[in-house]
């Protein structure tokens, strides 16, 4: 019996993630201080960073769940949308910009209104191609390598996402 996916897990493991990492900030804060005020700053720098990320996403989430319904979603995006599907999946991910987690909210959110799991995972791998640094790579390694590692990381885009899919309709992963 599958476990049904609109119930969320009652977990308080975040919770305590975060209580050990607070408790390994005071214990090593006992012994050196500049660490703790090193480790600090490098996570405020990074938190710089990552906040218009998030504040992107959040607002993308605001847009999919406004603009986009279930049916929509399943049309562009669902087990029919064929070949329209997997090119916004592919171009999508490559002008995808910024560190990835932040994107798993809007692929788990598009997911679970319909979101074939194969393009979810396109998308996640087509991230590999930076447009904005393709002339840097064609001015580095030549226009020949650019587009034959553009071509292999597209293919295995779709070769990963069908796999993927595979795996989740297995009947080893419905017994779990």
């Amino acid at each position: 019996m599958k476990p049904s996916r609109d119930k969320k897990p009652n977990s308080r493991g975040g919770w305590i993630f975060l209580a050990l990492v607070l408790l390994l900030y005071a214990g090593v804060a006992l012994w050196d201080m500049e660490v703790v005020n090193l480790a600090s700053h490098r996570f405020m720098g990074i938190l710089r960073q990552v906040i218009p990320i998030l504040f992107l996403v959040f607002g993308l989430l605001l847009v999919v769940n406004l603009v986009l319904n279930q049916q929509r979603i399943k049309k562009y995006f669902g087990q029919d949308s064929g070949i329209k599907g997997w090119l916004l999946a592919l171009g999508s991910g490559a002008i995808a910009s910024g560190p990835v987690y932040p994107w798993y909210a809007l692929m788990g959110d598009l997911k679970q209104k319909g979101m074939r799991t194969a393009l979810v995972t396109a998308f996640l791998y087509s991230r590999a191609i930076k447009l904005p640094l393709l002339p840097l790579m064609v001015h580095y390694f030549g226009g020949l390598y650019t587009a034959v590692l553009t071509f292999y990381i597209i293919g295995f885009a779709v070769l990963n996402g069908l796999l993927m899919e595979k795996l989740e309709h297995s009947p080893t992963h419905d017994n779990h």
